[in-house]
């Protein structure tokens, strides 16, 4: 049964700071199945059908969830990397979370936010952020990727900003070709969970 309440914090200290990765990711799988995961008929912003949908920002927007999929991200993140970017709205409270949790790892990390459209006055952008450096190293974020199509107008956006862009990281892979999209495109990809991961879980539970 889906709640949307905060989850007892009997276990405070999977969510600290410092907390092992290893339980914090358990953690984070839990969150996923009870917040984010159903099984139905439901049609995706691809236009196909599915018979379940994960609605990340259940978790991206919570607090717990937040934290652990900052420091998750942060823990993969190539060491060159000036800034993380996402489309919006999916990716916006993820690069957000990593950008003010990389502060307290001491490796503070902007994060951009890149409109699906031109902003339609003052300075006309599509990326909203600090400006970074041409040839800056930027990885794109995404919540939940399915063609990988939204992850990929990022990327194509901060190309033509000038940046560089060679890895995309996601939170759920739903095995539906984004990988393999990403990859004819001459990009790394890696999530920290897959539609299986979740599947399983969700039914053990």
């Amino acid at each position: 049964m889906m709640t949307n309440q905060i989850p007892n914090q009997i276990n405070t200290e999977v969510w600290a700071v410092d907390a092992d990765l290893t339980l914090v990711k358990s953690h984070l799988l839990d969150l996923f199945c009870t917040l984010a995961y159903q099984e139905g008929d439901f049609v995706l912003s691809s236009g196909q059908k599915s018979s379940y949908y994960i609605n990340g920002k259940q978790v991206t927007l919570h607090p717990q969830g937040a934290i652990a999929i900052a420091r998750l991200l942060l823990s993969q993140l190539p060491n060159k990397t000036q800034a993380v970017a996402g489309l919006t709205l999916g990716a916006d409270p993820i690069v957000s979370a990593v950008s003010v949790v990389s502060v307290y790892e001491n490796r503070p990390i902007p994060a951009l936010i890149i409109r699906k459209e031109a902003k339609g006055h003052g300075t006309m952008a599509y990326i909203e952020g600090l400006t970074l450096p041409m040839g800056a190293p930027v990885v794109v974020l995404e919540d939940v990727v399915t063609t990988g199509q939204s992850a990929l107008q990022a990327v194509e956006r901060l190309t033509g900003a000038g940046y560089s862009v060679t890895d995309v990281m996601a939170l759920v892979d739903r095995q539906q070709g984004g990988e393999q999209l990403y990859k004819s495109a001459g990009l790394n990809f890696q999530s920290i969970f897959t539609i299986t991961d979740l599947q399983e879980r969700f039914r053990a539970m």
